[in-house]
């Protein structure tokens, strides 16, 4: 997660993954990525970030003929935090793998719960993103700056929607923004959703003023119609969306997201590898590059123990952050 601001939270997203039953020559056999009966979870529900992540790896994996069928199926909750519980769980079950990222880190810490991600076996971070600062399209809201006119005017009559639980991407980068405009985070009025796919219902349907999520999840809504962007978080334009950054819009503050893939505690050197090795071969293939320019993710890939290094360091200014914004 990367912030600027007072703060540095820092970014990059994440995830994908793989293993099937069958073992068959040329098809993954002699790099060792085929996993029988992997299964994949994801730890909020369908149409959220995790969910897009994991569904595009395990599809981009197959094609890449790297393995065969892999499932995947959704395990929501406290912001993930249920699925982290079921993860660790799991404890020597070479066969499980999580799709996760800030989101998980923050409603670890907002949540309270006895599992953390210290628990579990750091796979990779695989990707980046930009969040985004969306409405629906009969918004009275055209531009970023009419909607922080009225946001200032009276922040606590305009409810906005995140896809993650308080400490998560969706939740920081708006209490970020609101800090940065002279709102006090506390009177900030955030909706939490269990994922990006039941936010985009509450955005359409007028539930929300307006919705923080990630670049990626609401790309086809946006390129119909469906949504108006007012803006992005991160430290550029976002190509071939037309939208300022948050700076440009005078808010002297950035954010990025990330998402990676976590293993249960307990497995030998031998399963490590071999989810590791699954992971960069798919990070190497030509269908997950194309998924990355498709998708809008930026590619931060940091495999094995050096993710492990990363996570470490995001809990702490997660931490940090939360305790800064009096949150």
């Amino acid at each position: 997660m990367r912030l600027r601001t007072p703060f540095a939270l820092l970014g990059a997203a994440l995830l994908v993954l793989v293993g099937p039953p069958l073992l068959s020559p040329g098809s993954g056999s002699d790099t060792g990525t085929r996993i029988p009966g992997l299964r994949f979870m994801v730890p909020n529900t369908p149409g959220g970030g995790y969910d897009i992540t994991a569904r595009t790896a395990a599809k981009n994996a197959e094609e890449a003929d790297l393995t065969g069928d892999i499932e995947v199926f959704n395990l929501p909750g406290a912001g993930g935090t249920v699925g982290l519980t079921r993860l660790v769980g799991e404890r020597g079950n070479g066969r499980l793998a999580m799709s996760m990222g800030l989101g998980v880190v923050g409603a670890v810490h907002t949540n309270e719960t006895p599992r953390t991600l210290a628990d579990t076996t750091p796979i990779a971070r695989l990707t980046e993103e930009q969040d985004i600062v969306v409405v629906g399209k009969d918004s009275p809201y055209k531009t970023i700056d009419e909607l922080l006119t009225a946001w200032k005017r009276n922040p606590g009559k305009l409810p906005v929607g995140g896809g993650s639980s308080p400490g998560g991407p969706d939740h920081l980068a708006p209490m970020l923004m609101a800090q940065a405009a002279g709102i006090a985070p506390k009177d900030v009025n955030y909706v939490p959703f269990d994922g990006g796919g039941e936010l985009l219902a509450s955005i359409l349907g007028d539930k929300v003023a307006f919705g923080v999520s990630g670049v990626g999840e609401y790309l086809d809504q946006i390129k119909a119609g469906e949504l108006r962007l007012l803006a992005v978080t991160g430290p550029k334009r976002v190509p071939g969306l037309d939208a300022p950054t948050l700076r440009e819009a005078g808010l002297d503050t950035e954010f990025t997201n990330w998402r990676g893939i976590v293993a249960p505690p307990g497995l030998s050197d031998a399963e490590r590898e071999k989810l590791v090795t699954l992971v960069t071969e798919l990070h190497d293939s030509p269908q997950w590059r194309e998924s990355l320019k498709t998708h809008g993710w930026n590619d931060a890939f940091l495999p094995g123990e050096e993710f492990g290094t990363f996570l470490a360091e995001q809990d702490r200014r997660v931490g940090s952050v939360l305790k800064e914004l009096g949150l």
